[in-house]
């Protein structure tokens, strides 16, 4: 099934800019029982609306499969990096927004662990979560979690049990949703008059500057940029008061939003960023051509690295199990007669297979078991940090890059 429509404005007025072949929900990774059946795949091409600047997935999946399918395993927690980086959120905007002692609501609240750091503050709060493996581990964290997908239902639910938010959070999850409006919508009726609305997920201006198309897949079904941000919340009745960006998964888009009790506008900040996405050709589609270009040619180049490695008689191990490395080993093919393991440090993930290309996934230590190894980080935003602790495992660790 193919969307036809935009799910901000609705228009029928799409064209193609990305298409990266066939691939699998990238953050489902495979328990050894279920290598033995097929699985779903899904052609992975990002539609651009020419009327309001929206960029969304052409193919459209059910989000249950996509959390509940298998027992999901990114967690908020997962590196020092990600803790550090959502107590900084919490402190931030707390501060930011005055946040008093009001309920705190997060959409996609995963493991609980940011939702935590408002219960700490002393505010009442609640998660909303699709996977119930992931509600299970925030429940044992002492945050009250709602099995489910935050729409207009859930936000009644919400309403009836627990009165208004002062403050509703969606970090990477806001672009996960097969219906973004109904999902403004619903944060808007939570929010009271003077509460606000902070999401936060990867910047496609960035993503596309960089040429990573790794932060394409199935759960993201939308690519936000401030002009689509600022269109959606419109149709939401509410308003843009500040908007920065954030170093985090290489660089985040961090939106401020109030419900509109008058005439309200969008920040100036807001508008100065619609301007430099329209300059640098976001919502044109001889960008895009281009973007395939550099993208096919960088993957032919390190193709060739890598068999000459092969070739040679070379151990070649990715890692970081991540969403973003499994669009990438997908799209360049690279699969278990290649990559002989992909590590990470997530005792969630280890044990189990990266999907479509089916390499087993175990701890770093894997990487002292080699004399000189070749590592591909599929992490690349936190790369430095890897590197670092990788060293240590093994101070002859050869590293290659796929990104040119």
């Amino acid at each position: 099934m193919f969307r036809e429509r935009c799910l901000i404005c609705w228009s029928t007025n799409l064209q193609e800019i990305i298409n990266l072949g066939l691939h699998n929900f990238a953050d489902t990774f495979l328990r050894k029982e279920d290598l033995k059946e097929p699985e779903k795949l899904y052609p992975l091409i990002c539609d651009l609306c020419n009327d309001c600047g929206q960029v969304q997935l052409r193919a459209v999946t059910d989000p249950l499969e996509r959390y509940g399918g298998h027992d999901y395993s990114y967690t908020s927690s997962n590196s020092g990096f990600s803790r550090t980086h959502w107590e900084e959120f919490a402190r931030t905007v707390s501060e930011k927004v005055k946040l008093g002692k009001g309920l705190v609501v997060e959409a996609g609240s995963n493991d609980g662990f940011l939702t935590k750091q408002f219960l700490d503050k002393g505010n009442e709060v609640l998660g909303v979560d699709p996977s119930e493996y992931m509600a299970k581990l925030a429940v044992n964290e002492g945050v009250k979690t709602i099995v489910g997908l935050f729409n207009m239902n859930v936000a009644k639910e919400i309403i009836n049990n627990y009165g208004k938010a002062e403050l509703v959070i969606a970090n990477n999850v806001f672009n996960h949703s097969n219906e973004p409006l109904e999902f403004a919508r619903a944060t808007s009726e939570i929010l009271t008059n003077d509460g606000t609305f902070v999401y936060e997920m990867p910047y496609w201006s960035i993503s596309v500057g960089e040429e990573k198309f790794d932060q394409i897949y199935h759960e993201h079904v939308s690519y936000f940029t401030a002009k689509s941000s600022a269109k959606i919340l419109e149709l939401s009745g509410m308003y843009i008061y500040d908007i920065e960006i954030v170093n985090y998964h290489g660089g985040s888009l961090r939106v401020y939003a109030k419900i509109k009790m008058s005439n309200e506008k969008h920040c100036e900040k807001a508008i100065m960023m619609i301007r430099d996405e329209e300059s640098r050709g976001l919502f044109t589609k001889e960008r895009y051509e281009e973007l395939m270009n550099k993208i096919n040619n960088k993957r032919n180049k390190f193709m060739e690295e890598i068999y000459r490695i092969k070739n040679g008689g070379g151990k070649i191990v990715g890692v970081g199990a991540a969403a973003k490395g499994n669009t990438l080993l997908t799209y360049y093919n690279l699969d278990s007669s290649i990559i002989d393991y992909v590590t990470d440090s997530s005792i969630h993930k280890q044990g189990k297979h990266t999907p479509r290309t089916r390499i087993p996934i175990v701890g770093d230590e894997i990487l002292g078991k080699y004399d000189e190894p070749y590592a591909v980080i599929l992490s690349w935003n936190i790369s430095e940090q890897i590197k670092a602790i990788l060293q240590k495992i093994n101070p002859k660790i050869r590293f290659i890059t796929p990104w040119g």
